[in-house]
């Protein structure tokens, strides 16, 4: 696993998201509401919006714009207008430390 570190744990408030980058590539470093962290790919893919910017209940995070909902765990868009899902990426918490793999996303192999 090539993870590095994407932020601390405590970076990140329940219920909300953090845009990081990675490898040049825009993450959303996502606590959902039972407290677990979640990466997803930062952009919506409907219309190229960053999901951290949006809402997150549960675990769904909702673009902003749009309000495309997509699933933490697997990346899928759970209504329209968004139809493709977003890259998730493993997730591996070691102290303090958020690290996170981009170079090999869960899903979209």
């Amino acid at each position: 696993m090539t993870a590095q570190r994407a932020c601390g744990v405590g970076d990140v408030a329940v219920s909300a998201a953090l845009k990081v980058e990675l490898d040049g590539i825009d993450v959303a470093i996502v606590k959902d509401s039972a407290g677990a962290i979640h990466a997803i790919g930062d952009n919506c893919t409907h219309g190229d919006i960053s999901l951290s910017e949006g809402f997150v209940e549960d675990e769904t995070i909702e673009c902003w714009a749009h309000g495309s909902q997509f699933a933490l765990r697997s990346g899928k868009p759970l209504n329209l207008p968004a139809f493709e899902p977003v890259p998730v990426f493993p997730v591996t918490i070691v102290g303090d430390d958020v690290l996170v793999d981009v170079q090999n996303p869960l899903n979209l192999n």
